[in-house]
């Protein structure tokens, strides 16, 4: 179903899913083998050697996981995807794939806090020097590039505080120089915005978030090139970091109803943002649908919609505040995660960037008292009373 015209919708649906069918089912089944026998020794050899389509062992290929892998790289409209067992095993086969000592990577100061941990502390470890720019900077990570880099890395809108790149901007910027361009797409997912069209070479999910969008599978996948995919693919096989398959089946009944999820969610969270940054108990909200926001007019230019994402700072800037605030949400889990359907929230000290010392944090621009709220699909009447509602025992 590789057809450029279906929409989103359908392609959440149907993309990726008609070969694997079997016995008059409409579901993909679970495919729990280990391994995949052939009598033919032969045969056995070509598909060994990736020279005819098939499966040896589950560690390397498996027909769910494949499902899962074409669906996102038909809704990216990518060459090729490889997974791995969660977002941080994606993002970190993808970096290790192609650095080694001697290398220069480019980057932004407000990525995941994991991923930050990866440009801070491991590639340090064997020489790969890391340079992370101010996020909204664009001149300054233009001119960093511009004096070398091999592997440009991006995050679009940022975790926690929801900053926008302008990705048509800077991957002219990578390219001009022959870096790879990676960017998280995360948060924005293949329903809002589409990085590999605006000119990034892989583009990168945590599909434990919103391309599950129920909290009960974990995963990560990679899209773009044939050529920079098998090398990752390759890289991943041998570390081990496997998506398993019932973890794949989750994640695919999921993405059936990720254009619908994201469509309420853009449309809720713009709500939310609009009642938060009128309350006289907040000091900011982060949203690119505001009109306030710095990074508006690059969001409305490369994204169709604003996504479910937002974090606001409240003005009682006190860690006991955030606790207040998140122990009167009815309809919010507070956990370390984000995408549900569910809505959830929670500090950056004990989501994002919990591997991240206060003083660390700080020098990124989160506050102790910022809360991320990832908006779920839930009324939208009852989220925002809810809040009211929370808000209304801070002092």
């Amino acid at each position: 179903m590789k057809n450029k015209s279906i929409g989103k919708g359908t392609c959440s649906v149907w993309a990726g899913e008609e070969k694997s069918l079997m016995q008059n089912a409409t579901q993909v089944p679970v495919v729990h083998s280990v391994s995949f026998g052939y009598k033919d020794a032969l045969q056995w050899q070509q598909v060994a050697l990736g020279k005819q389509k098939g499966h040896i062992y589950s560690r390397n290929t498996n027909p769910t996981v494949d499902v899962f892998e074409n669906k996102i790289c038909q809704l990216e409209n990518a060459e090729k995807a490889t997974s791995a067992s969660t977002g941080m095993g994606i993002i970190h086969s993808t970096l290790f794939s192609f650095l080694v000592p001697g290398q220069r990577v480019v980057s932004v100061k407000d990525t995941y806090g994991g991923t930050n941990k990866i440009f801070t502390e491991f590639l340090p470890r064997i020489n790969v020097e890391v340079i992370l720019c101010n996020t909204t900077d664009h001149e300054a990570i233009e001119a960093e590039v511009a004096k070398g880099c091999d592997l440009l890395y991006l995050e679009t809108p940022t975790n926690p505080t929801i900053k926008i790149i302008d990705l048509d901007r800077l991957a002219r910027a990578g390219k001009k120089i022959g870096a790879i361009v990676v960017v998280d797409n995360t948060f924005a997912t293949p329903i809002n915005q589409q990085p590999l069209a605006l000119g990034a070479d892989l583009v990168l999910h945590s599909a434990t978030k919103f391309l599950g969008g129920h909290a009960d599978a974990m995963g990560g996948v990679v899209c773009g090139n044939k050529e920079l995919i098998d090398q990752i693919y390759h890289y991943r096989e041998i570390n081990g970091a496997t998506l398993d398959p019932m973890s794949a089946y989750l994640l695919l009944r999921g993405m059936k109803t990720l254009a619908l999820r994201i469509e309420r969610q853009n449309q809720s969270a713009i709500e939310i943002a609009k009642y938060l940054d009128s309350h006289p108990k907040i000091e900011k909200v982060f949203y690119p649908g505001l009109e306030s926001h710095e990074g508006h007019e690059i969001a409305k230019k490369q994204m169709t919609g604003f996504g479910g994402m937002l974090s606001f700072i409240l003005k009682e800037n006190t860690f006991e505040a955030v606790g207040t605030v998140l122990a009167n949400l009815k309809f919010a889990h507070s956990a370390a995660n984000l995408g549900s359907v569910e809505t959830i929230v929670g500090p950056p000290a004990t989501t994002s960037h919990v591997e991240c010392s206060k003083a660390e944090r700080e020098a990124m621009g989160i506050p102790e008292s910022l809360i991320r709220y990832s908006t779920g699909i839930e009324d939208i009447k009852d989220l925002v009373d809810d809040l009211g509602n929370a808000l209304s025992k801070l002092k």
